[in-house]
């Protein structure tokens, strides 16, 4: 009985892409947490931002961080725009114009 590293031998001969397809998968779904985790975070940063925390300037800043995380998450698989994401999570202009931006 043929082993793993065998078979898997065999599939790439019979076809070559096989190998990288199930690498291909897992990082297409990595992609898609990992975009998903940060959309969840903007979500929450809102959130507390519009509860009028206490802290309203440190509110602002994480929302904003997490904004700017999430833009460039997007953009590294290839989502250029946001105006729809922008729209959709009602994400207020004070963020927008913060992005980016170092805090102390």
């Amino acid at each position: 009985m043929p082993g793993l590293r065998e078979s898997l031998d065999l599939i790439r001969m019979v076809r070559p892409d096989a190998g990288t397809a199930a690498i291909e998968h897992e990082i297409a779904a990595e992609r898609a947490n990992s975009i998903g985790a940060a959309e969840e975070r903007v979500i929450k940063t809102l959130a507390l931002l519009r509860d009028n925390p206490a802290d309203r300037d440190a509110a602002l800043g994480n929302a904003q961080q997490a904004v700017w995380a999430y833009f460039v998450q997007r953009e590294l698989i290839g989502f250029r725009r946001h105006a729809e994401v922008i729209q959709d999570l009602k994400i207020p202009g004070e963020v927008l114009a913060g992005l980016g931006a170092v805090r102390k």
